[in-house]
């Protein structure tokens, strides 16, 4: 089973919700997430236009790359960059390639993830750190470097995602073990519920579990 980035954000949220998601189950519609869905991807668009606006059309791809040709590339950015391997998989919001400085060394590859939020959270960071992970398996080189941008004013903010490294392949073992299993974690209601496609869901088992215990 391939770890993605949708599950691995689920999992910081609620490791229900990254069971019941990699079980291929699905709630209603959520008028909540429904909207942050929506904003995030408004966000996501402008932030990817307002880095390709100064770039010629031969400085900007997207898409599936191959990265034996990585090498000699001659782009700047890279846009839903898809990156995968057999068991990680992550849909990149942009890449920066840097080039070399010197010669004998190879370019640098820079991670970028949009959050519409003003204020950045440890969550926010290890998903970068996620995407950073996967895409130094694909290229089989080191990326320690990733950079969020977010709120009102696009501002960036750099991460240096190699020490998230360790915490990163911890969740993403976390998540390996327990979506294997034949039932779910233990039920625990947070503040992400108001905002999850599963809340009735897991609103209704909660009242069934109080009801049974009495």
């Amino acid at each position: 089973m391939k770890v993605t980035a949708s599950l691995f954000e689920a999992y910081l949220k609620c490791p229900t919700k990254c069971y019941l998601q990699s079980h291929g189950e699905s709630g209603p519609s959520n008028t909540h997430a429904e909207w942050l869905r929506v904003q995030s991807e408004s966000y996501r668009s402008k932030g990817i236009r307002r880095l390709t606006t100064s770039l010629t059309p031969d400085e900007c791809v997207s898409g599936v790359l191959d990265p034996e040709k990585l090498a000699a590339a001659k782009w700047r950015l890279a846009h839903d960059f898809e990156a995968g391997t057999q068991d990680l998989e992550s849909i990149i919001h942009a890449v920066e390639r840097v080039p070399p400085t010197g010669r004998g060394q190879l370019s640098r590859f820079i991670p970028i993830r949009f959050i519409f939020k003003n204020k950045l959270t440890r969550d926010d960071k290890l998903l970068l750190a996620f995407d950073a992970l996967v895409l130094a398996e694909r290229l089989g080189s080191e990326v320690n470097l990733g950079k969020i941008i977010h709120g009102d004013n696009y501002a960036p903010f750099r991460v240096k995602t190699s020490t998230l490294a360790k915490q990163t392949r911890k969740v993403t073992e976390n998540i390996r073990t327990f979506v294997s299993g034949n039932s779910p974690p233990d039920l625990i209601l947070n503040r992400h519920c108001s905002e999850c496609e599963f809340q009735a869901q897991c609103r209704q088992s909660a009242l069934g579990r109080m009801t049974s215990a009495y």
